[in-house]
């Protein structure tokens, strides 16, 4: 027999959705064959057979959330020679391997010192390390005053305790450094069943939690500038006449997205990456571009854009944004990006900040398009101004290097005729 594992669809997938099966059990299938649907937080995928054989056992029902990567999801006949070195403790382990899926719960939850009561019955709060410490200590922690948010034993707490010491009052100046622990709605005065709960789907997980990593890691800070677009309206209408036999259309966005990445190869110190064994500088300026789905946001890439003319970069950026809202792009297609565009002009948005897409060492936030009020030659005139704000991680792009990289993005948005050339 052979079993077939939860694939690990992008290098940072460790879990998906069971969407879909396309066989049952019975069914015969041979390498090749599509045998089931896998949603990740970004995409939904086909998956093949790389075996041939009768599907004996379907051990994943479809619709499944939450099924980690290399878990056993159905299991084929056959004494195909290569799997088996591989597969060499499936047998032994299989077995195992259904008891502790509902044995690991128990056994991580299991340091039952982790809800200890209290005399009165009422349950001790207490870290997970302050309780672990406790536990090795053999230090009883109804006896140990919590310093913690809301009287929580930390893990300071345990180690003062177990010095035969109180707790040094200016050490409480330290609990802002203690993860809070997360109130319910109720606790935060709206009470039960005056909200409909909307379950967070593995996109909005990702999301959410690449989101919290970045602003809690990356030195994020803002650069803004304002760009005249008349000019690059003018050329957009003469293009797009021109293009249009060939059924192809120019956004504002595509220039955008071919003038970052001409900028980055003028100032390729902003085309980089912070690692903890150095900066990575990029040979290619592969521009991530923000698209809206239903449930979250994705960032298809246009590859090597600034090698690309602009009618390629609209072909491209098109089939992307409509590959994605379909769930349909490879993990290629938007992983692995060295910086990001984020366009809210057509929503009316003047101006915002995004949050950076780490790795990258920067993303360009782009606002609306509209008649203000500038002074040329004295006068006061009117011109169609464009705000775009430049978010830097300050331990790749300073400052000076972020604002040279906008000098080289301005004339290029303003004077757009020499990205034709």
């Amino acid at each position: 027999m052979t079993d077939i594992l939860m694939p690990a669809l992008s290098p940072t997938m460790e879990e998906g959705v069971l969407a879909k099966w396309h066989v049952k059990v019975g069914d015969t299938v041979s390498a090749g064959d599509v045998i089931a649907e896998i949603e990740t937080d970004k995409a939904t995928m086909e998956v093949e057979a790389v075996d041939e054989g009768e599907v004996l056992e379907i051990l994943v029902p479809e619709g499944s959330e939450g099924v980690k990567v290399n878990t056993p999801i159905a299991r084929l006949s056959g004494d195909d020679v290569a799997p088996a070195p591989k597969k060499a403790d499936t047998p032994t382990e299989t077995p195992k391997a259904e008891a502790p899926k509902a044995e690991t719960p128990k056994a991580e939850a299991a340091p039952a010192p982790a809800a200890p009561k209290s005399d009165d019955g009422g349950r001790i709060f207490a870290s997970p390390l302050a309780r672990r410490l406790a536990a090795q200590a053999g230090l009883d922690l109804k006896a140990v005053k919590g310093t913690g948010p809301h009287g929580r034993i930390v893990k300071r707490d345990v180690e003062a305790a177990g010095k035969g010491g109180a707790q040094p009052a200016a050490a409480t100046a330290a609990t802002a450094a203690e993860p809070r622990k997360a109130l319910s709605l109720a606790q935060m005065g709206i009470p039960d069943g005056s909200y409909d709960l909307i379950p967070l789907d593995g996109m909005k997980k990702a999301v959410a939690r690449r989101m919290v990593e970045s602003v809690q890691n990356v030195p994020h800070f803002p650069l803004f500038i304002d760009v005249e677009i008349d000019q690059l309206m003018a050329v957009r209408a003469k293009v797009n006449k021109m293009l249009e036999p060939q059924g192809v259309k120019v956004s504002v966005n595509d220039f955008v997205i071919k003038a970052a990445a001409l900028a980055l190869k003028m100032v390729p110190e902003a085309n980089a990456s912070y690692t903890p064994e150095g900066i990575a500088m990029h040979h290619n300026a592969d521009v991530s571009m923000a698209v809206a789905i239903d449930g979250g946001l994705i960032t298809p890439i246009i590859r090597k854009a600034e090698t690309k003319g602009l009618a390629q970069i609209a072909t491209e950026s098109k089939d992307l944004a409509k590959r994605a809202r379909e769930r349909k792009l490879k993990p290629e297609e938007f992983q692995g990006g060295t910086f990001s565009v984020s366009n809210l002009g057509m929503f009316g948005i003047k101006q915002f900040t995004s949050i950076i897409n780490e790795p990258q060492g920067c993303i360009m936030s782009v606002g609306a398009g509209e008649q203000r009020p500038v002074v040329k030659d004295g006068q006061i005139v009117p011109a169609t101004v464009m705000t775009v704000t430049l978010t830097c991680d300050h331990r790749v792009v300073d400052g000076a290097t972020g604002a040279r990289f906008l000098q080289a993005f301005k004339p290029l948005i303003e004077d757009p005729v020499a990205m034709l050339a």
